[in-house]
């Protein structure tokens, strides 16, 4: 006798199934990423010999993306789409990238599109800024009088590190970011400047700072801190296709890390709303907020604390710049108990800011401790690796200042 036993997507969210012959395959690059199946409803029928599974209601196809071709795919598209769009840096072109994040694009668009520089920050940014302003400064210049100006070209500017930026940052802060308010609002500067930002690995003093505050406290810029594939190409598409400059904070040690991305992440048309959060995990006891990197640690700290019986709600900022504090709020209102995790500094900090939000706002009476801040250490970035994993937050970090919070 056959019983059947219906599961729903809560309980088995973590099943892959491979697809089944007669599901179509309508997107292309599937043959390269590998498909899978999430299903929403699975039912068994369990027999005495046997276990047949059938997939019941519509399914979503999964792929399987790093973030660095998630990048990569976004750039593709935005170049495609809009002819103004354009990259520039250090070995952008013939060798691909210093990460190879441009792999392929210099074959695709050739050199008007895909430019290499010389090793001048200050120089490639400013041309950068500059194409930005072109169409829209001609105008500017034959008529004082006009009210509305064509945008020029959509610079993607890449810096090999985001430390590099230091010798741009008069381009950056003065040029790009305070031009759209010293012109009453009619220049725009549509220009993303992106690469590898924060701690990676060896790299020591110079090569590992994290910027997502310094320029997080500039009036005019966007600064945005993806996670994962998902994040990585919806906030850049967004980035690309803003009319005001943007600040992409990419992470050297994700570059590689494959995610599943759905099918509608895949199309051409998706993207992410710049300054909105997003809860990855849903939890009651506390909340975990961060950014880049660090989204992962709160995950997996929160994994390791489920089974002690605590559940984190884990948010992933997304956004640095404007700071969505309603989902900040929210979350805070919900579990009583805050703990922020960043890879930067702790004086005037996100953590910071996230936590004199927080007290400035309706969620501080919802506090029932008081908020932790998991932060580097306030030094330089060491060279030696046992040096170096103690000046950044790790795991174990996390869990510790969650059982401070929680009094455990």
């Amino acid at each position: 006798m056959e019983a059947t036993v219906a599961l729903d997507l809560q309980c088995c969210r973590n099943v892959l199934v491979p697809v089944p012959r007669s599901v179509p395959r309508h997107n292309p690059v599937s043959e390269f990423y590998g498909q899978f199946l999430r299903p929403q409803v699975l039912v068994f029928a369990l027999t005495l010999d046997k276990v047949q599974v059938w997939i019941l209601s519509e399914c979503v196809s999964l792929f399987q993306v790093n973030v660095r071709d998630a990048l990569n795919q976004a750039m593709d598209e935005e170049l495609e789409r809009d002819e103004r769009v354009f990259l520039l840096g250090e070995e952008v072109a013939q060798y691909d990238g210093a990460y190879k994040v441009s792999r392929g694009l210099w074959k695709k668009y050739g050199d008007k599109r895909i430019i290499d520089t010389p090793i001048t920050e200050m120089g490639f940014a400013g041309i950068a800024v500059g194409a930005a302003f072109m169409t829209a400064s001609c105008a500017w210049a034959l008529s004082s009088i006009m009210l509305c100006f064509q945008a020029g070209l959509r610079p993607i500017c890449e810096f090999m590190t985001w430390n590099f930026s230091m010798q741009a940052i008069d381009q950056v802060i003065n040029s790009a970011a305070k031009t759209y308010y010293m012109s009453a609002g009619a220049q725009p500067v549509p220009i993303v400047f992106r690469g590898p930002n924060g701690s990676s690995a060896g790299v020591a003093a110079q090569h590992s700072q994290c910027f997502a505050a310094w320029y997080g406290h500039c009036p005019g810029l966007k600064v945005v801190s993806p996670w994962n594939s998902e994040d990585a190409r919806g906030l850049l598409k967004a980035a690309i296709r803003d009319d005001n400059p943007v600040v992409f904070l990419e992470n050297e040690l994700m570059y590689g890390v494959p995610f599943d991305l759905s099918e509608d992440v895949m199309q051409k048309d998706f993207v992410i709303p710049i300054g909105k959060a997003k809860v990855e995990r849903r939890g009651t006891h506390i909340t975990l907020v961060s950014h880049s990197r660090c989204v992962g640690f709160c995950l997996d700290a929160a994994s390791v604390l489920a089974k002690e019986g605590v559940e984190c709600e884990v948010v992933n900022l997304r956004t640095i710049r404007p700071l969505d504090v309603d989902t900040i709020e929210a979350s805070v209102m919900k579990t009583g108990h805050l703990v922020t995790v960043e890879g930067g500094w702790p004086q005037y900090g996100v953590g910071a800011e996230i936590c004199a939000r927080v007290m400035e706002g309706p969620a501080f009476n919802y506090l029932d401790a008081p908020a932790v801040r998991v932060t580097g250490v306030d030094i330089p970035m060491p060279y030696a690796k046992i040096l170096e994993d103690h000046s950044v937050p790790q795991i174990k970090d996390i869990i510790f200042s969650v059982k401070k919070v929680l009094n455990m």
